[in-house]
């Protein structure tokens, strides 16, 4: 991995003010990571709803019960991925405003350079938190129809600087919403991307990274235990409506 930002970046601004596009190589693939623009949300929603609780939680079918939400649900992940509607834009290009003017996150994309071989490979397990917080594992989707700068948007995560009192005021990174599209499994980008991940938090001054994940995630919990994660608490949510 290279990055054009200094090593001690963060300390010097708020949160991850001062961000700059780094790489990461994979099997011999070269992946760029940079902050997401307002143009990418399309294409980084159509990665969010690629598997089953994810097209659930995008297209509104979490809030349903029984067989109606299996059936909206499993339907949806049964077709391409696809990029919200008109009429779904507005409550995404709110959420990135939000996101975007505050230093605290960085929403970024995964790209990869127009032209490079796609993995053989099987897509390996991934688990990825979602933004509601819950983990999912890697995601299917392949929006090769998004080419920003002659690359292909192939994943995406949102990181979070978390300030806190607890633990003598060590400041958290949460990691959350990791999704690789298909071209992109396989070929050890997962893996490599929570590495950087940490790396990155460690350089704008977090001391702890946590992440939340679904219990129904198996594969997602064996892939954070071999990245050193350790299920210590129980998590817990509830609707505000």
């Amino acid at each position: 991995m290279t990055a054009e930002a200094t090593a001690h970046e963060g300390r010097s601004g708020r949160g991850f003010d001062g961000f700059s596009p780094e790489t990461l190589v994979s099997a011999g693939r070269t992946f760029t990571i940079r902050r997401a623009t307002e143009a990418d949300v399309p294409a980084l929603v159509a990665l969010l709803r690629d598997d089953v609780l994810g097209a659930a939680r995008e297209t509104g079918a979490a809030r349903e019960t029984g067989a109606a939400a299996v059936g909206r649900a499993g339907a949806a992940s049964g077709s391409a991925p696809a990029s919200p509607g008109a009429e779904e834009t507005d409550p995404y290009a709110r959420a990135f405003a939000l996101i975007d003017a505050d230093p605290n996150q960085l929403l970024v994309a995964v790209t990869e350079a127009a032209g490079q071989p796609d993995s053989a490979g099987q897509a390996e397990a991934v688990g990825q938190p979602d933004s509601a917080g819950q983990a999912d594992t890697a995601g299917h989707a392949d929006p090769t129809d998004h080419i920003h700068a002659d690359s292909t948007i192939v994943g995406t995560l949102q990181l979070s600087l978390l300030p806190s009192l607890s633990r003598q005021g060590t400041l958290r990174l949460q990691i959350e919403a990791v999704r690789i599209g298909a071209a992109a499994q396989g070929v050890g980008l997962g893996t490599a991307v929570f590495e950087w991940a940490h790396e990155c938090g460690r350089r704008f001054g977090a001391g702890l990274a946590q992440l939340t994940t679904d219990k129904s995630r198996t594969d997602a919990q064996r892939f954070y235990d071999r990245l050193g994660y350790v299920a210590s608490h129980e998590g817990m949510k509830r609707p505000l409506d």
